[in-house]
């Protein structure tokens, strides 16, 4: 009765319904329905909205309570909630601090001519100075063997930035244990929502109820001003190792408003990067979601994640027909075997790099699985059979016919012709990374003179292809589908390629697919496919069909 929807329209179907869900989601959490009943009875007014003197003040304990004391480090006497600013101020450490313990900030916004801690209408918000993680290895020259640690260089660049030698603490000696150890966070960011904003007592939002202090005045219901702290600015490039001699640190503060739609976006995300720190992800894994969010418009912020979204769709399309094409191929004619190893070689090189960086597992578990997927179609190029025998495996490669063995011919043909430009300039590359550089180790400088080379010549090895395709007149036999995909996706990391920051080497590498791509759609126009010919499953349509006898006149 109903019309079998193939696998690819019912993903397709739940992505839609997925995107329309999302984005009723996303609009209930920055739309707020304002109060609007019948002489403000079940409303609460902004405390803002009478214009009051206020002030903002900072305190630095060593608990949250401020139990044990506490130290003011700024006062902003005059302190407008529409006037953004941002302060450089030097925090002195307590010994506890210096000595791999914590530190908290305690902000205040109350009334003028009164100390917040006299003040009944203060609000006020506690967040941590100081974070742990395992300090980052130092950094040596292969040649020279001079040692120089990463820290250091940012510790002189601080110490010139603040103008105060004691205020970046010490030399000191960066830690090489795997031991986590305090760090300093130097950037503060706080916000206040300055909208007027009437709220329903009875339709109250859950994200916002908790930054909500209200009081009352007769018959009316006021709340004071919504404090934010903003802990999804806290970056990890802005952290500073915390050492035994740094007597004091910059404190950048920063301030502005914010209306109240980004305020509930922002709380929601901020509590997503909290839950993920809860389930065992680091400091440096919640960094990498934080940036997506960190100095994005709002608007552009929700068109990130459409097109992420579409992303993630193509790359699920192009995942399942790759490995539906692979899973059924038979004949390896017209197909580089050599582009196929280069890509198995390329991605695994990619992993090891992205695994010494130690980089998201975000980033590093799709990385590792498309290794695995990429060393599955060299065995199936390659015809290898793998049998074990006491314990040992036995790998047995199949025999190539004469169509594949024409194809292996121009294969190689195009890779000798490509290794008198590849090599020198990898080769000339890392030499002059291991003069000019510093690593961690050999192992280190050889993986990232690799990841280098894929980077900036890996295009290059899709150019064997494009010479087999030449040689035989045909592009039938490539995974269209598949490849179709993967050139959305391409041309959507083009347009993040501007608006993202990513090493210039990968940006690079965005645009050169490109021309590739388009040599691909040439080819394609230039030889129509041939039916006679072998399609992409090693078979010829002419030989699906029946041969007919023959007709007596």
């Amino acid at each position: 009765m109903f019309p079998k929807a193939s696998f690819t329209s019912l993903i397709v179907g739940v992505f839609v319904v997925y995107v329309l869900h999302t984005c009723w989601v996303m609009f209930g959490i920055v739309y707020t329905k304002p109060c609007d009943s019948p002489e403000g009875i079940n409303c609460i007014a902004p405390f803002l909205a009478g214009h009051p003197k206020l002030q903002l003040s900072i305190y630095t304990a060593l608990r949250p309570d401020a139990e044990g004391g506490h130290t003011l480090i700024h006062r902003e006497e005059v302190f407008d909630v529409n006037n953004k600013f941002e302060r450089i101020v030097n925090v002195s450490l307590p010994k506890k601090t210096r000595n791999n313990g914590t530190l908290y900030a305690l902000v205040f916004v109350h009334q003028a001519g009164v100390t917040p801690w006299q003040d009944p209408r203060q609000v006020h918000l506690v967040a941590q100075l100081t974070t742990y993680m395992v300090p980052k290895p130092a950094e040596i020259s292969l040649i020279s063997g001079e040692d120089q640690i990463q820290g250091e260089k940012e510790e002189g660049q601080q110490k010139k930035r603040v103008g105060n030698p004691a205020a970046a603490g010490g030399a000191g000696t960066a830690s090489t244990a795997d031991d986590p150890v305090s760090h300093w966070r130097t950037r503060l960011t706080l916000n206040v929502v300055a909208d007027h904003f009437l709220f329903d007592k009875e339709d109250l939002p859950s994200d916002v109820h908790r930054y909500l202090r209200v009081f009352q005045i007769g018959k009316k219901m006021v709340y004071l001003p919504l404090l934010f702290v903003d802990e999804l600015s806290n970056r990890v490039k802005d952290l500073e190792e915390i050492n035994s001699t740094s007597k004091e640190l910059p404190l950048t503060i920063s301030y502005d408003s914010i209306s109240l739609g980004r305020l509930r976006f922002w709380i929601h995300m901020q509590d997503a990067v909290f839950s993920l720190q809860q389930f065992g992800f680091t400091e440096k894994d919640a960094d990498e979601i934080k940036g997506i969010f960190v100095d994005t418009n709002l608007y552009f912020l929700a068109l990130t994640f459409l097109v992420a979204a579409f992303h993630l769709l193509f790359d699920f399309l192009a995942f399942k027909n790759d490995i539906s094409f692979w899973k059924q191929k038979k004949s390896m004619v017209g197909m580089s075997s050599k582009a196929v190893l280069w890509r198995c070689f390329s991605t695994i090189v990619v992993f090891l790099y992205l695994f010494d960086q130690q980089t998201s597992l975000l980033v590093l578990i799709p990385a590792g699985v498309g290794s695995i997927i990429e060393v599955w179609k060299v065995k199936k190029a390659l015809k290898i059979q793998v049998s074990w025998k006491g314990g040992k495996p036995t790998f047995l490669f199949g025999k190539l016919d004469e169509s594949e063995r024409r194809t292996e011919e121009y294969d190689t043909l195009a890779m000798k012709y490509l290794s008198y430009l590849l090599y020198p300039m990898c080769i000339g590359g890392a030499v002059y990374a291991l003069i000019f550089q510093r690593y961690k180790s050999w192992y280190s400088w050889l993986i990232n003179s690799l990841v280098n080379g894929v980077y900036a010549f890996g295009f290059l090895f899709m150019l064997p292809q494009l010479f087999v395709n030449y040689k035989l007149k045909s592009v039938a036999h490539l995974p269209w589908k598949a490849f179709m995909y993967k050139a959305f996706n391409t041309f959507i990391d083009d347009v993040f390629a501007f608006i993202i920051t990513m090493p210039t080497s990968h940006r690079l590498a965005c645009f050169r697919d490109d021309v590739v791509f388009l040599i691909y759609l040439y080819q394609r126009w230039l030889y129509p496919v041939d039916k006679t010919r072998i399609n992409e499953y090693g078979v010829s349509y002419d030989e699906k069909k029946p041969k007919g006898k023959p007709h007596k006149d």
